[in-house]
């Protein structure tokens, strides 16, 4: 990401700005919908604002302008405020890679209909898309604390969910760690998920 601002400082703002913007979208989703299932969790702590300042971690901002991965501060609920609290964990966790997901289609709009005039700046925006589209299916890893691990408890059997979680909460940020650390100058995550990600961007381009 630094050395974007050396080669093409204007890139770097569009780029760096739509990743800001991205993960603040995709924690804002998961406040709002929290607060239409009626949990006034992110209400009363000020997080039903599509200000960044709401959002954004301190580190994991630090960490987007080193190296292109970071993370927001995550989106708080009470479960006992929920009337289905494993379906309605399940609904609030898919709103953020599916926020991600919008506003990916909506960035390829951009391009699609012409709105981009300059190429360096389609290919700025193409990079905020092609962003997107890596938070919404990396959030989707069914590993604690992604958002896929909230949804895959909501679908499986009781007694196999509370297996699941039990293995989870001890082992899920090793198991994470695990995939996001490049080996060999590449992550597990990464081999994994970029033909994925690739048929998605394939689909938007």
């Amino acid at each position: 990401m630094l050395s974007i601002l050396f080669s093409s400082p204007i890139a770097f703002v569009v780029i760096f700005g739509g990743l800001l913007i991205s993960i603040t979208i995709h924690e804002f989703a998961h406040c709002w919908v929290t607060d239409k299932l009626g949990d006034p969790t992110p209400r009363a702590q000020g997080r039903l604002t599509l200000d960044p300042r709401a959002h954004l971690d301190p580190l994991g901002t630090i960490a987007i302008l080193l190296t292109r991965f970071g993370w927001g501060k995550p989106a708080p609920f009470d479960p006992y405020n929920l009337k289905e609290p494993v379906r309605d964990a399940a609904i609030i966790a898919a709103a953020g890679p599916i926020s991600n997901i919008i506003l990916a289609v909506l960035l390829s709009l951009t391009i699609k209909l012409g709105f981009v005039p300059f190429l360096w700046l389609q290919v700025a925006v193409f990079q905020v898309m092609a962003i997107n589209i890596m938070l919404a299916v990396f959030n989707l890893l069914p590993v604690y604390p992604l958002d896929g691990s909230k949804i895959l408890m909501a679908v499986l059997p009781q007694s196999t969910a509370f297996e699941y979680e039990s293995i989870m909460t001890r082992y899920g940020n090793i198991i994470l760690l695990f995939l996001i650390l490049p080996f060999g100058g590449v992550s597990p995550a990464s081999q994994l998920l970029s033909p994925i990600i690739n048929i998605f961007l394939g689909w938007l381009v």
